[in-house]
């Protein structure tokens, strides 16, 4: 079958599309013939080394949207059966195994390419939201990185939420519209988004701030986070360390939460499938979209990461298989 793999760290140019041996699947698994694959930053830092282990021959990708080819002794699934999944062994390939408690069945109206932006950005997002800053539509809410693919998500699931303000912080103005038209009642930069936040509070700050670029914007954060607020960290897109002290959060009595989609797919699977299905309801419902920014084809996987690392684009990067 043919796939993308890379033998060392560097560049987009060390990802290769080449012929690699099918992979067999277990017990508890199933084989997935992937239409699409989405490209996420975590893509970029894997194949940077900047978070993967050098495992090499390393296939990249976080999930796919595909049909079962074939299934394990034990699976709960059919051949046949649309599904999307989070993949063993990377998802930049034209076929991939998955374990079953990470693949989901999507509903027949729900197309392949539909369904292959959303598995990592709007499970995590549809967490973050609900589980984890658990936002009421009382707060002030700040999304980082406002106009990306889990920003993109939490806007529009924090307006479904019907939360009172929504802050979007985005790199450029270039992107206000976008973000707006996704739900956000105010479109700022980097550069002044601590000034904006308690302009717009007076002077109290966010109820919730999500933090996915870390370095100075989390302390930044924290100058504009109010009493009893909660700053949600899931990511360092900055790859820079965030850093904050314990007299942010002691007499103001605010907190700091993290999260990792990857460590929860891991340890407690069981937490995503009904997740899962309510994001797949959300998009066939047509309450949630995530615009396709570019589709390449699997053979232009460079390509893609070339858009991703410019940050040029809004919505989703996928590989069509």
């Amino acid at each position: 079958m043919k796939a993308v793999i890379q033998n060392e760290f560097g560049d987009s140019n060390v990802l290769k599309y080449t012929d690699v041996v099918k992979p067999v699947l277990g017990e508890d698994e199933v084989l997935i013939r992937t239409a699409f694959t989405s490209v996420n930053f975590a893509d970029v830092k894997n194949r940077t080394g900047k978070k993967a282990k050098g495992n090499f021959p390393m296939v990249l990708g976080l999930d796919v949207a595909g049909t079962i080819e074939e299934v394990g002794e034990n699976s709960s699934f059919s051949k046949g059966d649309r599904v999307i999944a989070f993949p063993k062994n990377g998802s930049y390939a034209e076929y991939v195994v998955a374990k079953d408690a990470l693949v989901y069945q999507i509903p027949d109206a729900l197309s392949f390419d539909i369904a292959a932006t959303f598995p990592t950005v709007a499970i995590l997002s549809y967490i973050l939201i609900h589980e984890i800053g658990q936002v009421q539509e009382t707060d002030t809410v700040v999304i980082h990185s406002a106009a990306g693919g889990v920003g993109s998500m939490l806007v529009q699931l924090a307006k479904l939420a019907k939360v009172k303000r929504i802050i979007g912080v985005v790199g450029n103005f270039e992107k206000e519209a976008y973000v707006k038209e996704l739900g956000a009642d105010v479109v700022t930069t980097y550069d002044t988004f601590v000034e904006t936040v308690l302009n717009l509070t007076d002077g109290e700050g966010a109820n919730v701030i999500f933090d996915s670029v870390a370095g100075d914007v989390t302390s930044q954060s924290m100058e504009c986070l109010a009493f009893y607020g909660t700053l949600v960290q899931f990511g360092n897109s900055s790859g820079r360390v965030g850093h904050f002290k314990t007299s942010d959060v002691h007499s103001s009595c605010r907190n700091v939460k993290g999260f990792s989609l990857g460590t929860t797919r891991k340890h407690h699977p069981e937490r995503l499938k009904p997740v899962a299905e309510k994001v797949c309801k959300l998009f066939e419902e047509d309450l949630l979209k995530l615009p396709i920014a570019r589709i390449f084809e699997l053979c232009d996987a460079p390509k893609a990461h070339d858009l991703m690392e410019s940050r040029q684009y809004q919505g989703k990067i996928l590989l069509k298989v």
